[in-house]
């Protein structure tokens, strides 16, 4: 048993590793981290024994559209024509000024889009560092549509990362699940498929739940508009970076039963988990739970 189940997001693929040998190697790289948001807490006791639920090698079988090869870009010329539709519905749920007209949208230079973004919700960049930020942002981007269309295409693909969820949780009994990016879609519907699950904090950090190219998908799908709280969940918290566009729109509150939402600043363009651990308030939220 250990206090904290971690579920990961994007950018996490070990390669060449065996599930047990990655989730242990997420659980050096994240374990630190969680430590520096704990001393910023001012959490008095030991750092918790930590799991990782790993599936990121679940989601690497190359999707039919993706065939023609995109020679491992990520960037949003090599997405297909739905997944740039889609990048130009995400960007626009991000506060882009995308055209009424969905047609033209599309034909609207996505990396202009973003770079509105980056100049409108940021510090002022210029040069090299706005470029960079820009690249940044469009990979994370290009990665979470990959990854979502994996993880949502293939029914068995989804029962399986399900699985690998509930294997962990149900071993270890966390009394905290932190779940970052796509991590917190997998683990909705993870605790939604298997309500024996019982978690006393459930904290999603840079959930891209409210995409709308993502909520469609939803299972199980929303009612009259909401999603409910998994039945397993004791209580449910949310933080969200100002300047993480994964996580858009950052209130998941507006749309699913959470209990308690915080928003945070890291800086434009963060969206790992490591930087969601360390800033403190997952930590600061999980404090009690861990006493």
């Amino acid at each position: 048993m250990v206090s904290v189940v971690l579920v990961h997001g994007i950018f996490n693929h070990v390669r060449g590793a065996v599930p047990d040998v990655a989730a242990e190697a997420k659980v050096n790289e994240f374990r630190p981290k969680l430590a520096e948001g704990l001393a910023k807490a001012r959490f008095a006791g030991p750092v918790p024994e930590v799991a990782v639920a790993y599936y990121a090698d679940l989601l690497r079988v190359q999707l039919p559209e993706q065939a023609q090869d995109s020679g491992g870009e990520d960037t949003f010329g090599s997405l297909s024509p739905a997944l740039q539709a889609a990048a130009v519905e995400w960007l626009a749920a991000a506060g882009a000024p995308v055209p009424a007209d969905a047609q033209n949208a599309v034909l609207k230079p996505l990396r202009q889009l973003l770079g509105w973004l980056v100049d409108e919700r940021g510090p002022r960049l210029v040069g090299a560092m706005r470029e960079q930020t820009v690249r940044r942002v469009e990979r994370a981007v290009v990665t979470s549509l990959r990854e979502i269309e994996a993880y949502t295409t293939w029914p068995d693909r989804r029962l399986l990362v399900r699985e690998r969820i509930r294997q962990v949780i149900r071993r270890e009994r966390p009394r905290v699940v932190v779940a970052h990016s796509l991590g917190s879609l997998v683990t909705y519907e993870t605790l939604h498929t298997y309500p024996d699950l019982e978690v006393e904090l459930l904290i999603t950090v840079g959930s891209p739940l409210r995409v709308p190219s993502l909520v469609r998908r939803l299972d199980p799908s929303l009612r009259s508009g909401r999603g409910a709280k998994p039945s397993g969940v004791k209580r449910w918290v949310n933080i969200a970076d100002v300047g993480d566009v994964i996580a858009v729109p950052p209130k998941l509150s507006d749309v699913f039963d959470v209990d308690h939402e915080e928003t945070c600043d890291v800086g434009w363009g963060v969206h790992g988990l490591g930087s969601y651990l360390s800033q403190g308030l997952a930590a600061a939220a999980s404090a009690p739970y861990l006493r």
